[in-house]
């Protein structure tokens, strides 16, 4: 479940940017559910539970599709690159973005033979 300030345009990135669908929506409770090729991520706006200040992840989400070469020249000219497709020596290709909210998304496919 990722935080956001601003619901509609996390939807908005992930639909146009990434090429997810809102496939679950409820303003009343200020979440959204995006899919694309299996993959899910939930959105969902700050409540009472937590402060909110800015999104806050230490980490990054790992995502592993087919044809990641193809999906980088969709994606690099839309969104702020933290560094572009490369082939690393364990045997992934994959890059890394952030989305409209900060979050880092890395994206790889498994190299053959490794």
């Amino acid at each position: 479940m990722l935080r956001t300030a601003d619901i509609q345009a996390t939807i908005q990135f992930y639909e146009s940017v990434l090429g997810f669908e809102c496939t679950g929506f409820n303003e009343d409770w200020g979440w959204a559910s995006l899919e694309r090729e299996g993959i899910t991520i939930m959105i969902a706006s700050p409540n009472s539970h937590e402060t909110w200040e800015k999104a806050v992840f230490t980490g990054s989400l790992y995502i592993r599709l087919e044809n990641v070469a193809e999906f980088w020249q969709k994606v690099k000219e839309k969104a702020r690159v933290c560094y572009p497709l490369e082939t690393f020596e364990y045997g992934m290709k994959e890059f890394a973005l952030y989305d409209n909210n900060g979050y880092l998304l890395q994206f790889g496919e498994e190299i053959a033979g490794k």
